[in-house]
């Protein structure tokens, strides 16, 4: 619903200036502002948080296990669970911030340009009130999973797969010739034969590529 602007075709009894505000109603927007930007800042620094948590989980578990022969390439997979547990923490955060994102944002579209002299919708502020009276956040849980996937979490995704295919290669003899199917037996984890591990993995990296390509098609408010 955008602001209809002070053009001639604008109709003065179906739009809001500043004169149409109280001085407590204006207050009381000014504040409920500033409190949605302090939120967003708050949240801000949560999901760099999670993030970082993530590189200094993935670099400590790729030091372990790179750093001695002994190691099991099994640290990878669970680098790789320890991941999938803070990207959802961190999308589920991502998404709280999207609520207060969307009240600044409507705010920003409507109050302060009326505030500034312009024209706009009145209506306006039942959008407001029904954000206000049933937080929601403008995104899925899928959806949020995708675009922290495509701000970050792919790329260190990226790393771990890769460190794995080094550790799996590290353990072999020197001269050592990879050859299909038998190489698959590399993966293996005690009983569990390295083909399935293997599978195990390449679904479970298909499923976050296909979050981070939906995610990329379906975000509902400009990317910030």
């Amino acid at each position: 619903m955008p602001g209809t602007g002070g053009g001639a075709g604008a109709l003065l009894e179906q739009t809001l200036t500043d004169l149409s505000y109280s001085t407590n109603t204006a207050n009381a927007l000014i504040h409920l502002y500033r409190a949605e930007v302090g939120k967003m800042t708050a949240y801000r620094q949560r999901l760099d948080m999670t993030t970082n948590w993530s590189v200094v989980t993935t670099a400590g578990l790729a030091s372990f296990a790179l750093g001695d022969p002994n190691n099991s390439h099994a640290t990878f997979l669970f680098a790789m669970f320890m991941n999938y547990f803070f990207l959802r923490l961190e999308a589920r955060r991502f998404r709280t911030y999207e609520i207060a994102h969307h009240r600044v944002r409507i705010m920003e579209r409507f109050f302060f340009p009326a505030m500034l002299g312009d024209r706009v919708e009145p209506g306006w502020h039942q959008l407001l009130l029904a954000e206000l009276a049933k937080p929601r956040s403008p995104m899925s849980r899928a959806d949020a999973l995708g675009w922290r996937l495509n701000r970050n979490y792919l790329w260190i995704y990226a790393a771990v797969l890769f460190a794995w295919f080094a550790k799996l290669d590290l353990e072999q003899p020197k001269g050592w010739v990879l050859e299909f199917p038998a190489a698959l037996s590399l993966a293996d984890i005690g009983n569990f034969p390295g083909w399935l591990v293997f599978l195990g993995v390449f679904v479970f990296y298909g499923y976050l590529i296909t979050l981070a390509i939906r995610a990329a098609r379906t975000y509902p408010l400009e990317e910030g």
